[in-house]
């Protein structure tokens, strides 16, 4: 697995032995960061069970301005942070633009408000950990109204959060990775 874009295009990621994280296909985050285009540029992001930090990370490659990450397995934490070492330092950045918190995804850290949120939680439990999450993210993200949530699942699932617009989703098939793109809803419209 591999950045697919920007600055650090072509580094490896290295991802724990085992079935401990799901890491995003290098396809699939691309096709995700050619939908968002210009709007990683400057952004600040959160990546939520982030595992490998792949989607995070993407967006650092393509000029985001930082971020945090979060992933409870220890062993994939540990990947984690070499991924950023390797990838900060490709990309002439310190490592303080980011920070890796090993901990719960659903206790959405509060410092700072992001503008992309990545969320690729274990597809078995997506259906269970989604509504609390997005009431999590509305709090959250009130203060950015603009704010996107990319939330990878497999085509099969379906989700409509209350106060949330899907905006698109990208791929298809049951059991294939797709790529959804939320907002939350605006007042009025």
């Amino acid at each position: 697995m591999r950045i697919s874009g920007g600055g650090a295009r072509g580094i490896q990621l290295v991802v724990p032995k085992g079935d401990a994280v799901r890491p995003a296909t290098d396809g699939m985050r691309q096709a995700a960061f050619s939908s968002l285009g210009g709007f990683v540029t400057g952004a600040h992001f959160l990546d939520l069970f982030a595992g490998s930090g792949a989607y995070g990370l993407e967006a650092l490659s393509r000029g985001a301005a930082g971020g945090v990450f979060v992933e409870q397995n220890a062993k994939a934490v540990a990947c984690l942070r070499r991924n950023v070492a390797v990838v900060c330092k490709s990309l002439g950045r310190d490592e303080s633009d980011v920070a890796v918190f090993q901990g719960d995804a659903m206790a959405v850290p509060t410092n700072g408000v992001p503008d992309l949120v990545f969320v690729d939680p274990p597809y078995e439990v997506i259906l269970e950990v989604a509504p609390k999450l997005f009431a999590r993210l509305a709090e959250v993200l009130a203060p950015k109204p603009d704010a996107l949530v990319v939330f990878e699942m497999p085509g099969e699932i379906e989700i409509a959060p209350p106060g949330w617009d899907q905006l698109k989703r990208l791929g298809k098939g049951a059991r294939q990775p797709t790529v959804n793109f939320f907002r939350a809803s605006r007042a009025g419209t």
